[in-house]
């Protein structure tokens, strides 16, 4: 499939006014992108495991204009205006507007709300991206008359999302989605997210996920700018090398239900993201203090009760401990009494694998 199958040849049906609305989730990478081309195509392949709880809901209230000179639309955030984050739309608005062709016919009023509190530290791009295309693509399903199919429109959604925020791509379904062209996974594409489409061990099955609040501030480098420092970087070409690899290493190993082998790719990956940002041009650290005797804890623990505990981290200080389901409550507890005591204020998110967006 290319780009020019998601531009719409006509729309039978008109909108004068009207509201659509979606929740979706957030996402953590297993496997990292980190480096991107073009028009936000990844550099390697990545899988993510779609969150439950860490979610935003994104109301669209249109009404038709009378003249379609330019774009339209108010941002709101828990019911106040953000102007800060129209810039962002405008440019999202631009880059889709060939696919949606009737953005600059509307008025548009984007109501948004997060599931999390918006200085937690948890990007909110991806979840809020992948919402407001998701409403856009309600929009076109109600004005057209085509014979287009759910997957069809599932995979738009995802198409339109990226190129708002790349990993928003990841967030339309779940519960583990593929971005990203990858030779071993069939039906893999860099324009859009897939649902991942071989067999899933049990063991993997609702998987926790409780994020660690180590820092709430904003980053210090945004992940554009992050991702932007790939193109001259002097490992740039064996990162994207060794992140296809491990994504290649972790079919069999989802397949059979082998923790102990998920657990090593997965806390590699995340320290290679971060290895990336510590050894660009110019370099950075995301990390704090606290993320590192996070880690140090977690290791400890694995070590001595034999725990199927890890972590992972997303562009930033914050720490996603993964563990299965059957551990729940002994995790829970080891977070209780031993980590959280790292987080600001002793904050910290529990969430789980989910499946995707919902209509509300």
């Amino acid at each position: 499939m290319t780009d020019t199958q998601f531009i719409p040849k006509s729309y039978s049906k008109n909108l004068d006014n009207g509201q659509v609305s979606w929740q979706s989730p957030s996402n953590i990478a297993l496997v990292k992108y980190w480096g991107k081309y073009g028009e936000q195509l990844p550099k390697n392949a990545s899988i993510s495991f779609t969150l439950s709880n860490c979610n935003t809901k994104t109301s669209l209230r249109f009404k038709k204009k009378s003249t379609s000179e330019s774009f339209t639309f108010q941002v709101f955030l828990d019911g106040k205006r953000e102007e800060s984050f129209e810039p962002k739309i405008q440019k999202f608005f631009e880059r889709i507007e060939a696919y949606i062709p009737f953005l600059k016919a509307y008025q548009f009023t984007i109501e948004t709300s997060n599931s999390f509190p918006h200085s937690s530290g948890i990007a909110s791009s991806a979840s809020g991206m992948s919402a407001l295309a998701l409403c856009l693509v309600s929009m076109e399903q109600q004005m057209s008359a085509s014979e287009n199919t759910k997957e069809y429109y599932s995979q738009k959604a995802s198409f339109l999302a990226r190129l708002g925020s790349g990993s928003a791509c990841r967030s339309i379904e779940g519960d583990l989605i593929v971005w990203g062209k990858h030779p071993d996974i069939e039906g893999s594409s860099n324009l859009f997210g897939v649902k991942y489409p071989y067999t899933v061990h049990a063991n993997f099955k609702n998987y926790q996920d409780t994020i660690l609040l180590v820092d709430k501030g904003e980053k210090q480098v945004s992940s554009t700018v992050g991702h932007d420092l790939m193109h001259n970087h002097p490992f740039a070409e064996q990162r994207f090398e060794q992140a296809n690899n491990n994504l290649s290493q972790l079919l069999p190993i989802l397949e059979s239900g082998d923790l102990s082998a998920f657990i090593k790719i997965v806390e590699s990956e995340a320290l290679s993201l971060h290895a990336m940002m510590m050894t660009s041009m110019p370099y950075f650290i995301l990390m704090k203090p606290n993320t590192l005797e996070i880690i140090n804890r977690i290791w400890e623990y694995r070590a001595k009760t034999k725990s199927n505990i890890c972590f992972t981290l997303d562009a930033g200080a914050n720490v996603h401990v993964l563990y299965p389901e059957t551990e729940k409550e002994t995790v829970a507890l080891f977070i209780e009494k031993e980590l959280s005591s790292f987080c600001k204020n002793g904050e910290f998110i529990s969430d789980v694998a989910g499946f995707g967006a919902i209509s509300i």
